[in-house]
């Protein structure tokens, strides 16, 4: 029982190096880094939890190629993120932007926190008297 669940964590912990094959690589390590600096802000549409350099999907590997050959015609990572943004729209984002689309994603928590206790507020008041 034990060696299955130690190989199922080991092959969790390989799988992701799985995703990145050898011949998407950029030869320069610093744009390298970049591409993996850019890919880690950008989430897989297909997996939807993944970053594209941790999905083996399709969409994943082509999402890849796009940010390297962007990062090789020489645009800057603000670029090259809006570019990837206005083709597959926010949702690519791991890290949603402030805007008035996500205002209820951003403040929706501390809305119903307030609301929350609020009403435990009144209930309390009511009780005591």
């Amino acid at each position: 029982m034990r060696a299955g669940i130690v190989s199922l964590i080991l092959y969790a912990l390989i799988l992701p190096a799985a995703a990145l094959t050898p011949d998407e690589l950029i030869p320069d390590p610093a744009l390298e880094g970049r591409a993996r600096a850019i890919s880690a802000e950008l989430r897989c549409l297909v997996c939807q939890n993944q970053t594209i350099d941790d999905s083996d999907a399709p969409l994943a590997r082509d999402l890849r190629a796009l940010v390297r050959q962007y990062i090789l015609a020489g645009q800057s990572d603000a670029e090259i993120i809006a570019a990837v943004t206005e083709r597959y729209g926010d949702f690519v984002l791991f890290r949603p932007r402030l805007s008035p689309q996500n205002y209820f994603l951003w403040f929706g928590p501390f809305l119903l926190f307030a609301i929350g206790l609020f009403t435990l507020w009144r209930i309390l008041r009511k009780t005591r008297s």
